[in-house]
């Protein structure tokens, strides 16, 4: 099989979108709507590969001297195939691929892999293949999330604040308008007091990813008496919803908010029939086992198990 292989151009938005649609293993994360609010922070280098004029796969992907990563800006990445690329196809799609960037000057290629729980169908050949070249797992993330098919347990302690809500005196509302006071009066407050960084996401990019994306960015907040104690971001998948961004004011805090608020999305999005609740990555380099425990234990608490998420480097020439 013989395949011509070509970086993305700005031209091809249409197409490529078209594609990510039919795709086995993609999410709007890689739409071009989503993927290019950052490509000022990123040299793009994401790669298409025809068959006989037919676009049969995509790499969504960025460089950096001489390295190409499955997008750096992305939680997840891979080669995007459709459901009737077999197993040797996609060996020699990857081979096609590596050749490419060997003739193009590149000396390694890092893949960040898709979990499982972010993919409507099977999803594990492009780890086969790495494995199979001896790739090298360079980091290895531990994702915390929930499978509603399990008999997962919320803790008592969660639950007796989640019961809060029926007191009537808060209120979890949703919508646009939900997302500037989340930015301006906690996240970005919080997140500068307490770990002196700031969002991933501008408020203006957030909205913009919002118009562009409205059935998959929800903002949810919680209110007392028309005060704002804690707010969550949720990314939604055909599979899974994942907290993109959770936190709380400091009497929000002390009135566990947040834990109220993280209940009322889990049992919200179990009964609309999703598989997953991600909350995210524990990643966290200052802890001597490269995780936050105490995040870790808060996790569980809302009955999430730990899904690995190996990151590979490829030697090119090697």
């Amino acid at each position: 099989m013989h395949f011509k292989i070509r970086p993305y151009l700005s031209s091809d938005l249409e197409i490529w979108n078209d594609f990510i649609i039919t795709s086995k293993n993609a999410t709007f994360l890689f739409n071009r709507n989503f993927m290019d609010y950052h490509n000022d922070r990123f040299e793009d280098f994401s790669l298409m590969v025809y068959s006989k004029e037919k676009l049969i796969a995509l790499l969504p992907a960025n460089k950096k001297a001489q390295t190409l990563y499955s997008h750096q800006g992305l939680t997840y990445g891979g080669i995007i195939i459709n459901e009737n690329i077999t197993l040797p196809d996609l060996e020699t799609i990857f081979e096609a691929v590596v050749a490419f960037l060997k003739g193009n000057g590149f000396q390694n290629l890092v893949i960040k892999s898709f979990p499982s729980l972010y993919s409507s169908q099977p999803n594990e050949e492009v780890q086969y293949i790495l494995n199979k070249r001896k790739a090298k797992i360079i980091h290895q993330n531990l994702i915390l999330a929930i499978d509603y098919k399990s008999d997962f347990i919320i803790y008592k302690s969660k639950l007796k604040r989640y019961r809060k809500l029926e007191s009537g005196r808060f209120e979890v509302r949703e919508g646009i308008s939900e997302f500037q006071p989340f930015w301006k009066f906690l996240l970005e407050r919080r997140l500068a007091e307490k770990h002196n960084t700031k969002p991933v996401h501008t408020l203006d990019e957030i909205l913009s990813l919002y118009e562009a994306f409205p059935k998959e960015i929800i903002q949810f907040n919680i209110y007392l008496d028309n005060v704002l104690l804690a707010g969550i971001t949720i990314f939604k998948t055909k599979m899974t919803v994942k907290s993109q961004y959770g936190i709380a004011s400091a009497q929000g805090e002390k009135l566990g908010a947040l834990d109220m608020l993280f209940v009322y999305l889990i049992k919200k999005y179990q009964e609309e029939g999703l598989c997953y609740f991600s909350m995210g990555r524990i990643n966290d380099d200052g802890f001597d086992g490269g995780y936050n425990p105490g995040m870790l234990k808060q996790k569980q608490e809302f009955g999430c198990h730990i899904y690995p998420q190996p990151v590979f480097e490829l030697k090119l020439n090697g």
